[in-house]
């Protein structure tokens, strides 16, 4: 063990605001053995040892297993600057997403009355926009892939996000919003889901899924549909716009994806 300051395990669970019962556990596992040990056998941890602890905490932060941790670590490949300059840069990402979440529900409680939690006011664009800062609608996309075995999908999709910027997030939010705003729109002012201007903007949907996630034909579309009816969550999403639209938006989907199918489109 190199000279320099040591701790013992209680200060080092102290520090590091873990249990001893972990790190003991660590070190059984191997993950984090101490460099060094006092005459009576205690364990002694350097500033290395730290290091290396630190490591495994952001790993589990960012849902790692302990084992999949410990392969990393032992890796000779690995490198411990670039390994913390790369979860700086996804927990940046993950702040930013946390603090748009945040004023995403400020946004909601600010429209809402003290009694009942019903909309107490009319909501400009802006704030209709601000209620989904945050939302990241990739989170659902393991349920396209486990219903209808889109892996390659799934895998692009997760390609493609993994590198979007808050920037990035905002522009996607504000293009649908656009369209569900011209399909709710549509949709109150009793326009067919089967018509040409519905199924135009059905279309619109599709090309921005396909632009900003996955490959998306009329099939993959008309599914996404059919999971928009069945899972309540998008239901309540896409009904915020206008009550009932949920139907009528799942209709105008197939409508286009029968028309992209027959060569009408």
């Amino acid at each position: 063990m190199s000279k320099g300051r040591t701790y013992q395990v209680k200060e080092v669970a102290r520090i590091a605001g873990v249990s001893v019962r972990a790190l003991h556990h660590y070190d059984e596992l191997g993950l984090l053995t101490p460099s060094g040990r006092t005459e009576a056998g205690y364990r002694l941890y350097g500033d290395d040892d730290l290091l290396r602890l630190q490591q495994i905490l952001i790993g589990r932060e960012l849902g790692m297993s302990l084992e999949e941790i410990k392969r990393s670590l032992d890796d000779p490949r690995f490198d411990r600057r670039a390994a913390l300059e790369k979860q700086r840069k996804e927990i940046a990402t993950r702040a930013d997403r946390a603090a748009a979440m945040l004023r995403a529900i400020d946004a909601a409680l600010a429209a809402l009355a003290n009694d009942g939690g019903k909309v107490m006011k009319d909501m400009s664009k802006e704030e209709i926009t601000t209620l989904f800062d945050g939302f990241d609608p990739s989170l659902y996309e393991d349920e396209v892939k486990e219903r209808w075995g889109k892996t390659d999908a799934y895998r692009e999709s997760a390609r493609r996000t993994s590198q979007y910027t808050k920037a990035d997030w905002e522009q996607y939010n504000a293009e649908s919003h656009a369209i569900m705003t011209d399909a709710a729109q549509l949709f109150r002012s009793g326009s067919p889901a089967e018509g040409d201007e519905a199924m135009a903007v059905a279309e619109r949907h599709r090309l921005s899924i396909d632009r900003w996630f996955y490959p998306c034909g009329p099939e993959m579309h008309a599914a996404l549909a059919d999971m928009y009816e069945a899972d309540a969550r998008f239901g309540e999403s896409i009904d915020k716009y206008a009550p009932g639209l949920t139907a009528w938006w799942s209709s105008a989907i197939r409508a286009n994806a029968r028309g992209s199918s027959s060569g009408a489109l």
